[in-house]
């Protein structure tokens, strides 16, 4: 049923390319990456129960939110259309990492009950290759936690340093 329900997404977007407005090309490969990322996290067990989640005023989305054996999974998904130097999740830095676990937060205070689940992030790399082939797919999991996004810690200052006083 999964492969039915990816072959009739990848003929709908291929339709709209050629009846369809017409988006960026940037745009069309997130979209079909993210649509990758879907159908792998599915056939992997995930449960998902959010695509694209903004919360109110704030900056962030997080592309796909869903359940991994009783644990809530925000998920980053990160797409290049060829292969390069440079994988996909590489371009989840720190101030990525901010914006989706600010979102996050808003997600799991709007969750009903008083305990929270246990929370993990995960990045999902997608490189398309050409129409024909099959995407290549990286998951992973646990790439970063609720900490990630704080800034690092600076040196304690050493008030006995008076040779080097100019280097505070």
């Amino acid at each position: 049923m999964i492969s039915f329900t990816r072959l009739v997404g990848r003929f709908l977007s291929n339709a709209s390319r050629h009846f369809g407005k017409t988006e960026p090309e940037h745009l069309v490969t997130a979209r079909r990456g993210e649509m990758e990322a879907y159908f792998h996290l599915r056939e992997q067990g995930y449960r998902i129960v959010a695509r694209n989640f903004r919360a109110p005023h704030s900056r962030g989305e997080i592309d796909l939110i869903g359940w991994d054996d009783g644990v809530l999974c925000f998920v980053e998904v990160k797409t290049h259309a060829q292969p390069g130097i440079v994988p996909p999740e590489m371009a989840v830095d720190t101030a990525k990492k901010r914006h989706i676990l600010s979102v996050a937060r808003r997600y799991v205070r709007r969750l009903p009950g008083a305990k929270r689940p246990s929370c993990r992030f995960d990045i999902v790399s997608v490189v398309l290759g050409d129409d024909r082939s099959k995407p290549a797919i990286r998951l992973y999991k646990a790439a970063f936690s609720w900490g990630s996004g704080r800034h690092a810690e600076r040196e304690p200052y050493v008030a006995c340093d008076r040779k080097h006083w100019w280097r505070r």
